[in-house]
């Protein structure tokens, strides 16, 4: 409004001081006298001035004609114009509208789209350093590889697109796995912009995958010189780094080497486990236990691991379990309360057979924290104290569903690795193990109460299923409480001291995928120790007879003995008694006394059914609904 204002009252000024200047030639202005071949104009002071005037005119219109004339020689000779300047700016404004339409397909996903607005840009405006990117986004928005590939490779040419033109092919080498031609792309744009911080961790990233340890320290010192990297984070992975480079050099035998690069990387990062251990190994090496020693305390006050006690026993390798115990007490010292030094220190005094010990060492560490680890060692003090073995199998039956505990886990993936390294198997980042519990609380065994995998750790158990859980349930109530072992409910009548039940269930032992054979249905379990009878077997009804044919054999000398069973003498193969050949034939009739305990109190086999195995009176009495149709 202002701006409006001034220039009104301007031009109104510049109307007014014509005015006043017009009136004052006319007033006081003398004419004008012009002589041209010999004729003389005489002009009034108005008059004069508007001659002026329409002399600058003429001027002015005479050097616009000139002008154009020269333009239009110009023109005839193939020169640019006024004309051709007003259609390149049209063009330019076209080129610049696609270009924009283009990067808007490309954010939106329309890889067709894109692909059009870029040919237009490319057509209109003729910079190919600008339209190329935009092409090649627009080939790879819409899926076609080999196309972008075409552009980036025509981008080298140009240096001001050749570092987009590599970066481009590296990504699409990353996507192909090619990490080989990815790395030499990756040192090639490196090379180009050393300052390129997603350049950095793409390289570096490459660099540790094909284990160029050295590069990769190279490349951490530029990031951390350039102050992309914290100096923290820069010693702990060139601690790692160092520590690789150490295990590659001790691999290729060169030991001395590999022992200065293990202690600097213990140096650099004290709290990594692998540099700490291969440091300490290389101590003992040198014959230098003391310094092992304190470095594996320091270690294990930073960060406490099974590694680290496994190194430190091999400082003094050849001593008692006792001294031992007494020598890992420098270490355990150092953070007592740990979990870890708590198993390490019961897992000690089991080795010393303290097994009282060993109880006070883990506390309630397998209450409060229950482990595959923790749980185990409690089987094994019970064990060692005389525990019954259903209290023993009820801890190993936890420990196989509890969780494993500590365990090299990665954070970005939480992927579980069996041991340490220093790229993650899963995500491929780069010192992401850290030592400590996953997610997943639960271990990788069977679900259920771990009755399936008992007999790999403790042998198959001679009882049914509802006696195996009884006993699972029997050990967590002991487990629950501190009372001793004799406190637990005596045995009930199905079942003796040993765990020994009734038949199992007739399940064929045979590998998964295999066909069971008749013979595969036998009982997992022969009892032959003696037993007091529980039950009186009651003779079954004589069979239908069948004839055997016996061998004839010579007469038993006089002073032979006629006894049957375990104790006869060797002429018994060769002259069976009675019994002895019913126990040999069981399809043959059998008489009445065929059931009786054998001279060491052990029944002699019966046949069940055809197909069945045979069954100990002693243990399973026979009855009416085992047998069928057999028994009348």
């Amino acid at each position: 409004m202002l701006l409006t204002l001034l220039k009104v009252t301007f031009f109104f000024g510049i109307v007014l001081a014509a005015a006043l200047g017009a009136v004052h030639l006319a007033e006081n202005g003398h004419p004008l006298t012009l002589q041209f071949n010999g004729v003389e104009y005489t002009l009034g002071p108005v008059q004069a001035a508007v001659a002026a005037i329409v002399l600058v005119l003429g001027a002015w219109l005479l050097v616009q004609v000139l002008r154009l004339a020269l333009a239009f020689l110009r023109f005839l000779a193939g020169d640019r114009t006024a004309i051709d300047r007003y259609f390149d700016r049209s063009r330019e404004r076209k080129g610049y509208r696609a270009l924009a339409e283009g990067m808007l397909a490309v954010a939106s996903g329309e890889g067709r789209l894109a692909q059009d607005q870029a040919a237009r840009a490319a057509k209109y405006l003729g910079q190919p350093h600008v339209t190329n990117v935009l092409a090649a986004q627009a080939a790879e928005v819409a899926g076609d590889a080999a196309g972008a590939e075409r552009i980036y490779r025509d981008m080298l040419a140009d240096g001001r697109t050749r570092f987009v033109g590599i970066r481009g092919l590296m990504q699409q080498r990353l996507a192909l796995g090619d990490t080989a031609t990815a790395l030499q792309l990756a040192q090639k744009a490196y090379a180009l912009k050393p300052a390129h911080g997603a350049l950095q961790d793409t390289l570096l990233g490459l660099q540790t995958r094909a284990h160029d340890w050295k590069g990769a320290r190279q490349t951490l010192k530029d990031k951390r010189r350039q102050g992309t990297l914290p100096q923290d984070v820069h010693l702990r992975r060139d601690a790692v780094l160092a520590l690789q480079e150490a295990s590659e050099v001790l691999a290729q035998g060169n030991s001395i080497s590999a022992r200065e690069a293990a202690i600097s990387a213990n140096r650099a990062s004290p709290d990594l486990v692998p540099a700490a251990v291969l440091a300490a190994r290389s101590y003992m090496a040198q014959k230098d236990p003391r310094n092992a020693s304190r470095l594996l305390q320091k270690a294990w006050a930073a960060q406490p691991h099974p590694s680290l006690a496994a190194a430190y026993a091999e400082i003094v390798p050849d001593e008692t379990p006792a001294q031992r115990l007494r020598r890992f007490e420098d270490l355990v010292r150092q953070r007592p309360e740990d979990a870890e030094s708590r198993l390490l220190k019961a897992e000690l005094a089991l080795a010393a057979e303290d097994f009282p010990g060993a109880r006070r060492a883990l506390g309630d560490l397998a209450e409060t924290h229950p482990t595959t680890r923790s749980l185990a060692i409690m089987a094994a003090v019970e064990r060692g104290e005389g525990a019954d073995d259903s209290i023993v199998r009820g801890w190993l039956a936890r420990a196989m569903n509890a969780s494993r505990g500590p365990q090299w886990v990665c954070d970005n993936c939480h992927n579980v690795m069996a041991e340490w390294a220093p790229v993650c198997d899963s995500c491929g980042g780069f010192d992401t193990l850290a030592w400590r519990e996953p997610p997943v609380m639960r271990s990788m065994a069977t679900a259920g109460n771990g009755v399936e995998m008992l007999p790999l750790i403790v042998g198959r158990p001679a009882m049914s299923e509802d006696h195996a859980e009884e006993a699972f349930a029997e050990g967590d109530a002991y487990a629950k409480r501190t009372h001793s072992p004799r406190h637990l409910p005596a045995p009930t009548a199905g079942q003796d001291r040993a765990g020994t039940a009734r038949r199992a269930h007739e399940v064929p032992l045979v590998a998964p995928g295999m066909v069971p054979r008749e013979s595969d249905y036998a009982p997992s379990v022969t009892i032959t120790d003696p037993e007091p009878p529980r039950h009186r077997a009651h003779p079954a009804p004589a069979r239908p007879a069948v004839s055997v044919t016996v061998t004839e054999v010579a007469p038993e000398p006089p002073h032979a003995p006629e006894t049957a069973g375990a104790g006869a003498a060797p002429h018994e193969a060769a002259a069976p008694s009675p019994a002895g050949a019913a126990a040999e034939h069981p399809a043959a009739g059998s008489a009445p006394g065929a059931g009786a305990p054998s001279a060491h109190g052990s029944a002699a086999p019966r046949e069940d059914s055809p197909g069945n195995p045979p069954v100990r009176p002693d243990v399973e009495p026979p009855t009416d609904e085992g047998r069928g149709t057999d028994l009348r």
